[in-house]
């Protein structure tokens, strides 16, 4: 009887604290769940939105982005394929050619617009493209835009496909193996070419503005499973690497600073991309638009990277962009100073 009795309070105590979670909902107070993504990239200044958006997120309460630094764009392919990485960027004609092959991913953004320099040894008195015949040419990739615009620059200077030797480096090699001789010339995004301006070893041939206005070279990228899964990280994904960018556009010095940690990179080597000429890298007005898109996979079909057209519509995805990108609101405090 005392034990039944005991049952019954207990069992009404039980009652009464479900009645008062269920009037006053707790959890409806309870902060957010922190959301994490790690972004890769590559230490060129195309992707410099993805550190500085990592580092305006570190103290964040809802969603932090993590970048994961890589040397070369197979590897984050194969990382892709794997979804060991479920975002990243991306050059252009691969971000096509991974898809076409059946990683499932869309195109969100671009990283900038120009920044590409093509580069010869100092000393070297050629002038223009023609004048490297027979010469060895380093490229990020086959499957990027500046192997693709080379070859278009080819074609207009009277050249055959195989009058240059390419090779490909991954970009931070480059400048190394120009002041050796291992290469004559190449073609890159910032700051690598920069940097053997810098060292006074390589002289700029071509800027990408002065070849093809408003360059593109990677892209955002992410996987269509992330999308479905996670779409609220997603889309502060897309709006923070915006308004990194449009930060970054009126913070060039400070953007050097941020970003300097992540590439392994010496500031004065960034600070001098950012500035020298200013209209050397643009981050505004990098929404994908169909007809450039259009245009990269045109001439990857035609170069023979693509094997089929590209549906664009189903590529691009445009959901997630602001309708107005702001600046990004960074504290400066700890800038600089080393990241992994």
């Amino acid at each position: 009887m005392k034990r039944s009795s005991m049952q019954i309070g207990l069992a009404v105590l039980g009652v009464i604290a479900v009645l008062g979670l269920l009037r006053f909902k707790p959890w409806r107070n309870a902060p957010a769940e922190r959301q994490e993504l790690t972004v890769g990239f590559l230490p060129v200044t195309c992707h410099l939105t993805c550190p500085v958006t990592a580092f305006a997120t570190r103290t964040s309460a809802t969603t932090r982005f993590d970048s994961r630094r890589f040397t070369d764009f197979p590897t984050v392919s194969d990382a892709l394929r794997s979804r060991k990485l479920e975002a990243t960027f991306l050059i252009g004609p691969l971000a096509m050619y991974v898809r076409a092959n059946g990683v499932p991913i869309n195109l969100f953004y671009l990283g900038h617009g120009d920044g590409s320099t093509v580069m010869v040894r100092k000393n070297d008195p050629a002038r223009s493209l023609r004048d490297l015949k027979g010469r060895k040419f380093a490229r990020p990739s086959k499957y990027s835009n500046q192997y693709l615009v080379i070859r278009k620059l080819m074609a207009d200077q009277g050249m055959q496909p195989d009058d240059i030797k390419f090779v490909d480096l991954p970009p931070p090699e480059m400048p190394a193996a120009l002041a050796t001789g291992a290469i004559d010339a190449y073609f890159v995004g910032e700051p690598h070419a920069a940097k053997a301006e810098l060292d006074g070893t390589g002289r700029v041939l071509y800027h990408a503005k002065d070849i093809w206005p408003r360059f593109i070279s990677c892209v955002l990228v992410v996987h269509e499973e992330l999308i479905r899964e996670r779409p609220e990280v997603v889309r502060d994904l897309v709006r923070g690497i915006a308004e990194s960018g449009e930060w970054a556009e009126g913070h060039r010095l400070d953007a050097a600073k941020v970003a300097a940690p992540y590439f392994r990179q010496k500031e004065k080597v960034l600070r001098f991309v950012l500035t020298q000429p200013p209209d050397r890298v643009s981050y505004r007005m990098l929404t994908p638009t169909d007809p450039e898109i259009q245009k990269i996979a045109d001439m990857a079909l035609q170069s023979g990277i693509l094997k089929q057209p590209v549906n664009i519509k189903e590529l691009v995805d445009r959901q997630f962009i602001p309708s107005t990108i702001k600046a990004a609101h960074i504290d400066m405090q700890g800038a600089g100073e080393a990241s992994s």
